[in-house]
């Protein structure tokens, strides 16, 4: 019954399974065996193009070799002051950067608006000695506060950013849930709205610990090999993160489980709606549900032994709630019955 995190759900068995199968015999290492080749040509055939693929074990590893590889240390990142790179990587995008800003820009329901990327682009300073070069925009999706970028907001970013001459990155812990929303293309979403370079999360969503940088963009390609080695992330035994992005990849089953989340989520989001005294701070477009609730229904569910998260610190009553592929849809009623109980 824990809804603090997706990042406190299981491996999906068939992950587990895969790891199993990869652990016999000998294979080569450092990502020249069977498995570790045979996901970069899976991952390049889901995107209908060819693409560069680096496997790393972390969320925080892919989003700040991503970025370094897109920006110098005197450039800027400019993304949403709630986005993961900003709020909660301790400096690893500063750091393998070697020393990089990051520049927030506000936006409603965690999302940038195209027209304020393009002021603060405008105002950067460009060419100025005495300022930080803007180098590369960051965009969350599904972003922190569980909404979602469509295409053509993506691509209305990406087109303010190539005016500007700078890089698009997306940081895609969620990608499979805002997929999952957005019913369209894994291509749609990145590379053929102007995305240079994509993290793409399997962690969150059943697996173990694997994400892939995946870079449509191959000059960017070029230094991120020897980054990953030097951040420690180039896995001797490389079978065991591609056997992970294998079995998530196989039949569809990284969307599946999304879908099941974010379904999870909105019938979360539907019940507590409807209470007296709730009210929901963003649209729910993923699988994240961020509500106010009277304290006698959070006291309540924590009571009956429900883990969730108090976004703005103990004692206050927003809460985020997040779904997992493995949430029971009969925790989601029971959440919402124990806290419409305690409201009766």
């Amino acid at each position: 019954m824990n809804f603090a995190s997706d990042n406190t759900a299981p491996m999906h068995p068939r992950v587990l399974a895969a790891l199993e199968r990869a652990n016999a015999g000998a294979a080569m290492p450092y990502g020249n065996d069977p498995l570790a080749l045979g996901v970069e040509r899976k991952i390049a055939d889901l995107f209908g193009r060819d693409c560069a693929v680096f496997l790393v074990s972390t969320g925080t590893a892919a989003n700040a070799l991503a970025l370094a590889a897109c920006c110098p240390p005197w450039g800027s990142v400019y993304c949403h002051p709630e986005a993961h790179v900003d709020d909660d990587e301790c400096g690893a995008p500063e750091f393998y950067t070697g020393g990089a800003k990051l520049v927030g820009v506000e936006g409603a329901h965690g999302r940038i608006a195209a027209a304020d990327l393009d002021a603060a682009l405008a105002g950067a300073g460009k060419g100025v000695v005495h300022h930080v070069q803007p180098a590369v925009v960051s965009l969350t999706n599904a972003s922190e506060a569980g909404t979602v970028y469509t295409p053509a907001h993506t691509g209305a970013l990406a087109e303010v950013a190539k005016r500007h001459g700078v890089r698009l990155h997306v940081d895609g812990a969620r990608f499979a849930n805002a997929l999952g929303t957005l019913g369209c293309t894994p291509a749609a979403a990145t590379w053929q709205a102007g995305v240079d370079i994509l993290s793409f999360g399997g962690t969150k969503n059943g697996c173990m610990a694997v994400e892939a940088i995946v870079v449509f963009d191959k000059a960017l390609a070029e230094t991120l090999a020897f980054r990953r080695k030097r951040a420690g992330h180039l896995f001797s035994k490389m079978r065991f993160l591609a056997a992970q992005m294998d079995a998530y990849l196989e039949g569809g089953l990284w969307l599946d489980l999304a879908r099941h989340a974010n379904d999870a989520a909105r019938r979360l989001a539907e019940g507590l709606g409807r209470l007296k005294g709730a009210a929901l701070v963003h649209p729910v477009e993923a699988n994240e549900v961020f509500i106010d609730l009277p304290e006698a229904a959070i006291a309540a569910t924590e009571k009956a032994g429900y883990r969730s998260y108090r976004w703005l610190g103990p004692g206050t009553q927003r809460l985020r709630l997040v779904c997992a592929w493995s949430t029971r849809m009969e925790d989601v009623d029971g959440f919402v019955q124990t806290a419409a109980a305690a409201l009766a």
